[in-house]
């Protein structure tokens, strides 16, 4: 690629990660190798089924054991979590540093940013010193102003309205 960009897809509504897939999938079809690390997602989606057999050209990596959310687990959980979101984020520098794919999807990053897992400073300059052939997708609710600063793209899916408000829980095949 002869100049990757910073993509950025935040907001409260449904479909960013559907969107980093989509487009590394659009990647995929043009010979370009695409890496998704996926931060605080450790339940099994169905996404995970179809990516699977577009391996190597599109590849799916993630650190984390199964946990529960954030709010309910104690100190101990907590970091134990934090090292595993570490683990993750040496591997994307190192990723790039090797310039291994050509588009470098961080499937909720800005909930690791927000719930203290990660530094947005350290996020920020990881984007800073890029390889200029590499795009970089981050997503997940709440992008930080540092992070919007730095992107070419930005998407802000905005929910209207969704089921959970009737009672209609995630559903297997739609919201996982």
């Amino acid at each position: 690629m002869e100049k990757g960009l910073i993509q950025v897809y935040t907001g409260d509504g449904k479909g960013k990660t559907t969107a980093a897939i989509g487009q590394g999938i659009r990647a995929l079809g043009r010979g370009y190798t695409v890496y998704m690390v996926q931060f605080l997602k450790s339940q099994d989606t169905g996404e995970l089924k179809v990516l699977e057999k577009l391996e190597p050209g599109f590849k799916i990596f993630r650190f984390e054991k199964k946990h529960g959310f954030i709010f309910n687990m104690d100190e101990k959980e907590i970091a134990e979590l934090k090292n595993e979101v570490k683990t993750a984020f040496d591997f994307v520098k190192a990723v790039l540093q090797k310039e291994e794919c050509d588009i470098l999807i961080l499937d909720e990053i800005m909930a690791a940013i927000n719930t203290g897992l990660i530094d947005v400073d350290d996020v920020a300059d990881v984007l800073r010193n890029k390889p200029s052939g590499v795009e970089i997708i981050l997503t997940g609710r709440d992008a930080p102003d540092k992070i919007l600063e730095l992107a070419d793209y930005v998407s802000h899916n905005v929910c209207k309205k969704h089921p959970f408000e009737r009672g209609i829980g995630a559903r297997k095949g739609i919201e996982y």
